[in-house]
């Protein structure tokens, strides 16, 4: 049985520091404090508008570089199953 993407992404194991593990897989990979706050962002279910928001605040960033590295940052989630694909259900 398949475990979808939404239960995935809450199950992660995500440290303060950005050490992340997906037991179902037994992955671990780590990321950067933009990445921390997108993992918890997706957690709580914001859209991608609501992310580019708080990267802007948390961050004081702006424009296309930063809407280009979010999507490249969820296409990798969606590569590894832990977010579903766009248009999905």
């Amino acid at each position: 049985m398949t475990t979808p993407p939404d239960d995935r992404l809450r199950e992660l194991a995500i440290s303060d520091t950005g050490f992340v593990f997906d037991p179902y897989s037994g992955a671990t990979f780590t990321v950067n404090p933009s990445g921390l706050v997108i993992l918890e962002a997706l957690r709580r279910r914001a859209d991608r508008d609501a992310i580019l928001d708080l990267l802007h605040e948390r961050f004081d960033v702006h424009g296309e570089d930063l809407e280009r590295d979010l999507d490249e940052f969820l296409h990798l989630l969606r590569h590894h199953g832990l977010i579903a694909e766009e248009g999905a259900s």
